[in-house]
């Protein structure tokens, strides 16, 4: 007669595991015990710091009946920008995607525009308006950056 046994994690496995919940668990009550700060968000160091932006441009991004999206200059209303379907900037697409969603899901429609803010210490902020949402370009790397960066040294095209 044979016995048969249900399939079980290694011993050693249940072990490792266990130690690494202790240790986060330890570590996280030791920072709260010694009163450690959370890391700041770029907004409230840049607050504590006192750095102004140098160059800021208010665009509104409107979808283009061939799927490509028209940056437009919120103030003047004129062209900043066309990104075309096929064109290699999915990065823009993907951040505006990101962002048009949210604004569906709290009712709000594609009119208030976005803040593209260049600041003293080089950091570039895409802000929603309508909904006080940032997003920090700088960690995406160089390249996905600049294409935002691109936006504020674009001149106006007539429509």
């Amino acid at each position: 007669m044979s016995q048969t046994h249900p399939e079980q994690l290694p011993r050693g496995a249940l072990i490792l595991a266990g130690t690494l919940v202790a240790f986060a668990f330890t570590l996280t009550a030791t920072m709260r015990i010694a009163h450690v700060p959370p890391a700041a968000s770029p907004v409230l160091m840049r607050s504590a710091d006192h750095v102004a932006p140098v160059r800021s441009r208010t665009l509104r991004f409107v979808d283009a009946p061939d799927r490509g999206v028209r940056i437009e200059d919120a103030g003047t209303g004129r062209i900043a920008s066309v990104i075309v379907p096929d064109q290699e900037t999915g990065f823009i697409r993907g951040v505006m995607r990101g962002l048009a969603r949210e604004r569906r899901m709290r009712g709000i429609g594609s009119a208030p525009p976005f803040t593209l803010t260049q600041w003293q210490d080089g950091e570039l902020t895409l802000t929603d308006t309508a909904t006080g949402r940032s997003i920090e370009l700088n960690a995406f790397g160089t390249s996905n950056r600049a294409a935002f960066a691109a936006l504020l040294e674009t001149p106006e095209t007539s429509q």
